[in-house]
């Protein structure tokens, strides 16, 4: 809530009070400010924003940080280095151990784009500790190849993505190391809602299943195989059907309970959404489902009610899905 974040935000400010005095933390109610709303583009609330050598142009917006802790992290790592640079096995073992979650880069030398956008990266995902290294006993100690990051989760090494073949932007590695602070499948509730819409993946998939069915087990785990492939990618959500308290999400999608297991998919940014088209929730339909919808090949679904008989009886139409485009368009 915003009150929380306030809190949250408050205490980062006392405490970099002492360690970075020439860092100011304010505080705005634009609630009748209409015009500094208009000019820093504020749409959402709480909205942060980080401004630079006193200009008021171009101030870097802070998203998804909701602690303290992250905060002073993050203004870190605008301020000094986003990463520690690492020289020694021990040193790594000892980053890859403080915290559930690591970032390590291995590179061949620590001055190239791929360095760079790594650091880059860094700035936004203060969530977790980020090291890099060129040396070759910590590398070869790890025996992972250079120019490499490696996510490391209770310090071993769950996922290695090779750098420098053209193919990762900063939002690429930003989304895929941010997927790693939900579960590989989140299950959909008040407290996980709000981190599922802060990690900057805008392709969800939503199994709709009860929990305590006899096949849920054998679902969830090709649920779960599927996610490893697509993780960065599409986020995998479950919502359990017998959760009263998720009534308005069936209502979002259609989804009846005749319906279930029933999976979907839906993109962020344009609201479309996607039906599987096969019955079985299987690790092959799950994962041909997926792949159609990257490649741009997938049907979208647009639940409707049925077209109601006077729908032009008065001078105001009644349009529902089914009869929107042929009327409007």
């Amino acid at each position: 809530s915003s009150q929380n974040l306030s809190e949250e935000f408050a205490e980062a400010a006392r405490q970099l009070k002492k360690e970075a005095p020439r860092i100011q933390f304010g505080k705005i109610d634009v609630t009748h400010q209409h015009d500094l709303r208009k000019e820093f583009n504020i749409q959402a609330f709480p909205t942060v924003k980080f401004f630079v050598n006193g200009s008021r142009e171009d101030p870097i917006d802070c998203k998804g940080v909701r602690k303290a802790s992250t905060f002073i992290t993050w203004v870190k790592r605008r301020t000094g280095p986003s990463t520690v640079l690492i020289n020694s096995t021990d040193q790594a073992e000892a980053i890859v151990k403080a915290d559930d979650l690591a970032v390590i880069g291995f590179f061949r030398e620590l001055h190239n784009e791929s360095v760079e956008v790594f650091c880059e990266t860094a700035r936004d995902v203060p969530e977790m500790p980020f090291g890099m290294t060129a040396s070759e006993d910590v590398c070869a100690s790890y025996g992972i190849q250079r120019n490499s990051l490696v996510v490391f989760e209770k310090g071993k090494p769950v996922h290695e993505e090779v750098l420098g073949d053209g193919r990762q932007s900063k939002l690429g590695l930003t989304r895929l190391i941010k997927t790693f602070t939900l579960d590989l499948v989140t299950e959909y509730n008040i407290e996980t809602s709000v981190k599922i819409f802060d990690v900057p993946v805008e392709n969800h998939i939503l199994l709709f299943t009860p929990t305590n069915s006899e096949t849920f087990n054998e679902i969830h785990e090709n649920y779960k195989s599927a996610a490893a492939e697509f993780r960065g990618e599409i986020l995998f959500v479950l919502v359990d059907t017998n959760e009263g308290r998720n009534g308005r999400i069936f209502e979002y999608f259609r989804v009846r309970d005749i319906d279930v297991p029933a999976v979907r998919i839906l993109n962020l940014s344009s609201d479309a959404r996607y039906k599987m088209p096969a019955d079985e929730v299987t690790a092959e339909n799950l994962r041909e489902f997926c792949q159609s919808y990257l490649n741009g090949k997938a049907k979208q679904h647009l639940p409707s009610e049925e077209i109601p008989e006077d729908w032009d009886k008065m001078p105001v139409k009644v349009l529902v899905g089914k009869n929107f485009n042929s009327i409007i368009f």
